[in-house]
């Protein structure tokens, strides 16, 4: 039997265009954001009340569309986001497993647990869910993000407004069909389309418990400003980086180099957990850049169907490409000396080459984000320079150390702030079974990943006797 679908009001169009070739992908309207809390809030009390188990049934269902449906989901991805057909379906095969991650998550970090003294009853811990969460999510990995946080909220017994990026509106729409397929209940699953303003109403409505946002830092500080006068509403905030890699002692430069690239340049260093910075040793610092560079020379660049195969795509947009060679310009004028320039590969789409620019005798360096594929190198003259230049910095997302021995990585994990931290792995390394947050203004200390539940389901603690049982052994006096 179909599931029943509420209707809900829709008004502007909306346009999602393929960053590669400049066309549009996906025509759409945008959501009427009231009507859409007004359906999750009507169908949370059901959804709510029914079992654990036939909610992870449904997961297991939504898991089975999406799988049906990848070839076509993967496609749309890569002609979305500009990233290679390759990426697209990795990020895929990694949305399917988060799936099968939340149920495992929720059983061990939201399941019943109690404790029985046959004088004293049971203690008790269950969990119950917000009510309604509202995920924003990002254009960088539209599938895999959204997935990963809106299915643990689900799972826990919360219904759901998922609003994608406007940029990813295409992705969206398949992913919410997919959950109608499955048999999600109406008003349990309600895509949100828009732009910045319809998740600026989502935060500001006082019908959402809780707001589960992944995006940048600027936009992060806005949603936390909003929320700051309501301390009874969840948020947990996966925000952007200005991640260092330490390369650091070494004789396997070649290898060093590819974890270099892979860290600063996958998905056009458009993911938050990319290497913006490459922080290297003096005396190694020549071979390792010679190597870099040799390396990303060689980068293929292309549309996500190109033949030969790209690494790279485009970047998002033109505004994000002019940022970019912006950024570089202006990093060059004030002391930077480039090791590859950044190009701007097509007059007309936002394709740009690799750059990579030594900003060592830049003063002042900028602590900012720089999304993309620019890669700005630091040399230092020992490991405690090399400590103090990785926490220069206002964010604490991820943080990476190539080389060194075992004693020089555990003082680099000590001292270093950030929210994961590699040894001799890229910075961007996917992270199954672990949590995924920030330091600074990276996150607000409720990371995601693995640990999402924990911002999906509240813990009650209960005394608990089965008969009433009472006495008072203290402080009254004798019966009158």
């Amino acid at each position: 039997m179909k599931p029943e679908t509420i209707p809900l009001p829709r008004s502007e169009e909306i346009v999602s265009i393929a960053p590669a070739t400049g066309e549009a992908i996906w025509h759409g309207h945008t959501t009427d954001v009231a009507g859409a809390i007004a359906a999750a809030r009507a169908a949370w009390p059901r959804w709510a009340a029914m079992p654990l188990a036939n909610r992870v049934e449904l997961a297991r269902r939504f898991s089975n569309e999406l799988r049906r449906v990848s070839p076509s989901l993967a496609t749309t991805c890569a002609a979305e986001t500009g990233k290679p057909l390759w990426e697209a379906h990795k990020e895929i095969e990694n949305a399917l497993a988060r799936i099968d991650q939340a149920t495992k998550a929720h059983a061990e970090r939201a399941s019943q647990r109690k404790h029985d003294s046959a004088l004293l009853g049971a203690t008790a811990v269950r969990h119950k869910p917000l009510g309604v969460i509202a995920v924003i999510s990002p254009f960088c990995q539209p599938v895999e993000s959204p997935i990963s946080q809106c299915i643990p909220a689900l799972i826990a017994g919360n219904t759901v407004l998922f609003k994608p990026s406007e940029r990813a509106s295409a992705c969206g729409s398949l992913i919410a069909e997919c959950a109608t397929r499955a048999g999600y209940p109406a008003g349990v699953v309600n895509l949100v389309l828009g732009d910045g303003t319809a998740g600026a109403a989502l935060v500001a409505d006082g019908n959402i418990h809780g707001v589960l946002f992944t995006g940048s830092s600027h936009v992060g500080q806005m949603v936390a400003r909003r929320m700051a006068a309501r301390p009874d509403r969840l948020m947990s905030l996966n925000l952007g980086g200005n991640t260092p890699l330490v390369v650091w002692d070494t004789p396997l430069i070649e290898d060093a180099a590819v974890l270099v690239v892979q860290s600063a340049f996958a998905c056009a260093g458009q993911r938050a957990t990319a290497a913006r910075r490459l922080i290297v040793a003096d005396a190694m610092a020549e071979p390792l850049l010679a190597a870099v560079k040799r390396l990303a020379d060689r980068i293929i660049v292309g549309a996500p169907d190109a033949e030969p195969v790209p690494f790279m795509g485009p970047v998002i947009s033109h505004d994000a490409a002019d940022g970019l060679t912006q950024s570089f310009i202006w990093l060059m004028s004030h002391g930077g000396r480039p090791i590859k320039h950044m190009q701007r590969l097509h007059d007309r789409l936002p394709f740009v080459s690799p750059a990579i620019i030594d900003v060592t005798d830049v003063a002042d360096r900028p602590d900012v984000e720089l999304y993309g594929p620019l890669l700005q190198v630091v040399r230092v003259a020992d490991f405690d320079a090399a400590i103090a230049e990785a926490n220069a910095t206002q964010y604490g997302l991820a943080a990476g150390l190539i080389g060194g021995s075992p004693q020089e990585y555990n003082r680099f994990w000590s001292h270093v702030r950030a929210g994961a931290i590699h040894w001799n792995r890229p910075t961007t390394t996917d992270l199954p079974m672990a949590p995924l947050g920030g330091l600074g203004l990276s996150g607000n200390l409720r990371p995601g990943g693995y640990y999402t539940v924990d911002g999906c389901a509240v813990p009650v603690a209960s005394a608990e006797m089965e008969q009433p049982r009472a006495g008072i052994g203290a402080g009254f006096g004798p019966e009158v």
